[in-house]
């Protein structure tokens, strides 16, 4: 017959393409355990527990011990391994403490949640000034409302009375921000290995953390806790990992309801669009999964009791099996917050560079967002409607003092800042976003610079690679990032005049004191700073624009260690 071939030349063949498909699959598999090992994706299951909500009559005490029960219970089902915080009042109460001591040690890590309810303060020999037993203001209810020595009181107190119950220190402290007096007391006399803090955010509850490492994890300065630090000898040696999964398109910049600061778009189970919507979820752990993230990717999961079962269950129910689905797949690493701390103490002296990619957005949406983190520097690239903006770039300076750090805070709301070079969020005005955008000059007139999908490599240790396929001019925009610089040029067949533009909401505050060719000059809250240019030059085009960066030899490198 035409087609017939020999039989034994069909085995041949036949077994070469085995071996060849076996060689690659097994390649691949070798690849992907590799890069999960060296590159992991992190989980930590976090819930942590207050004994009472006084904003609520009908959030009774039993209420929150049974939403616990069912964390417990729904943790188990799947095999999960997680961290519950202990408020020092629920650490007293015997419930919990019967609940938590029945837990596998192996699976199950007993932590502290450092909010400061009435009984700590009283055994600490100090007098409650809240107006409830527990009150969340931030001159009561956190360290930061207390003198230095008080605070260590405090720790003293609580450490005492965890050991007495469970027979150890906790290896875990999380609070929505912690004072880096007390986290350095911690460390020094309790061996403490890693700490949480609240996402970005500004003004939600009265609290704002605002331009710090956006995600993952950092060494902070010992005199700001919020504060990354860029040399070891000045950094507190716990790893703060930030908490609940911010949405990395829109958390940002979301503007809420108006009446409590931002937004909350996160993985916290509790809300209809975030954490409890099945789309936004799977969306969310894909972009986890597959996303660039340099050296590893991190994500805290769970919910804190307050919010009640009732109310976190169908998210609750949606996230626990998916996670452990992911990790009997091993494309995550479920573990507690002290097994994360030793891995990042195990692994870097210094804090890493780190980045959070989503390369497609939810159905309907075309943006692309980059969030990349170092121990200088925080920046946000975001793609929409086919243009591209810086949307934020902070510095971080470990010299830039917390004022909690020596002295107690005195309203009942906190702030903690980094300092800002560019705020697409504080900055923008309705009507008027905020950001340096990327524009060129075609047929004499300013535009915007319009692209394809961008490719974000991170094959090289600590760096990130981002090309950009240009539709408005035939070229390829590349950009190169370190824990230092970033380097932007373009590519192409023929000479493009670009550049980029800041522009500003009306009567924004603004840092800059001085713009020079080679830098600008800035000041925030008293700490000086300065952006210089390694290659490319600051100009003011005197059209609406704060200022312009321009090319040398089709490239602008931007030095951003200045805190070095």
């Amino acid at each position: 017959m035409k087609n017939s071939i020999n039989s034994t030349g069909r085995i041949i063949s036949l077994f070469s393409l085995f071996l060849a498909c076996s060689f690659t699959r097994s390649e691949r598999k070798l690849e992907i355990s590799r890069e999960n090992n060296e590159h992991p994706k992190i989980v930590n299951i976090v819930n942590f527990i207050r004994l009472l909500e006084p904003r609520d009559s009908l959030i009774t005490q039993e209420v929150l011990y049974q939403t616990v029960v069912k964390q417990v219970d729904m943790m188990k089902k799947y095999r999960l391994r997680g961290t519950f915080l202990l408020q020092y009042d629920a650490l007293l109460d015997h419930r919990y403490q019967q609940l938590l001591k029945s837990l596998p040690s192996d699976s199950f890590e007993i932590g502290a949640w450092w909010e400061i309810p009435q009984p700590l303060v009283e055994n600490a020999g100090l007098t409650w000034r809240g107006r409830y037993p527990w009150d969340w203001h931030a001159d009561v209810g956190f360290s930061t409302g207390y003198e230095p020595e008080e605070r260590e009181k405090l720790v003293d107190v609580y450490m005492r009375d965890f050991k007495k119950i469970f027979g150890y220190y906790p290896k875990s402290v999380g609070s929505w921000f912690i004072d880096a007096h007390t986290l350095n007391y911690l460390y020094e006399k309790y061996k403490v290995v890693a700490s949480s803090n609240c996402k970005d955010q500004l003004g939600t509850d009265g609290y704002t953390l605002w331009g710090g490492y956006w995600n993952q994890a950092y060494y902070p300065s010992k005199i700001n806790a919020y504060m990354p630090a860029q040399h070891e000898k000045n950094q507190i040696p716990i790893p703060i990992f930030r908490m609940l999964g911010s949405d990395p398109v829109r958390q940002y910049d979301d503007k809420g309801n108006g009446t409590n600061g931002q937004g909350v778009i996160t993985l916290e189970p509790v809300y209809k669009f975030g954490g409890g919507d099945s789309t936004w979820v799977n969306w969310y752990f894909r972009e986890f999964v597959e996303g660039q993230s340099m050296e590893y990717a991190y994500v805290q999961a769970g919910q804190e009791n307050s919010f009640t079962w009732n109310a976190m269950s169908k998210g609750f129910e949606l996230q626990m099996p998916l996670i452990a689905r992911l990790r009997d797949e091993k494309k995550i690493r479920v573990e507690t917050l002290a097994a994360s701390g030793e891995w990042f103490r195990k692994h870097y002296k210094i804090t890493p560079a780190t980045s959070v990619t989503v390369n497609d957005d939810l159905k309907g949406s075309d943006r692309k967002t980059v969030w990349f983190n170092s121990r200088f520097y925080r920046l946000n690239l975001l793609w929409e409607n086919n243009n591209l903006r810086f949307r934020d770039i902070h510095l971080f300076n470990e010299n830039f003092p917390s004022v909690y750090t020596k002295n107690r805070a005195t309203s009942n709301e906190c702030s903690f800042f980094t300092l800002p070079f560019i705020d697409g969020y504080i900055w923008s005005t309705p009507g008027k976003i905020a950001g340096m955008w990327f524009k060129a000059i075609a047929n004499g007139k300013e535009i915007l610079m319009e692209g394809g999908s961008p490719t974000v490599q991170d094959s090289a240790t600590g760096k990130l690679h981002i090309s950009w396929p240009l539709k408005s001019f035939d070229g390829t925009l590349i950009m190169d990032i370190d824990e230092r610089q970033i380097e932007i040029k373009v590519e192409g067949s023929k000479p493009i005049d670009w550049f980029l533009d800041l522009s500003v909401g009306d009567h924004a505050a603004l840092p800059f004191k001085k713009i020079s060719p080679g830098q600008i000059d800035c000041q925030f809250e008293g700490m000086s700073y300065r952006i210089k240019a390694a290659k490319g030059s600051f100009t003011k085009p005197g059209n609406g624009m704060v200022f312009r960066i321009k090319p040398a030899m089709n490239a602008v490198i931007l030095n951003l260690s200045g805190a070095d």
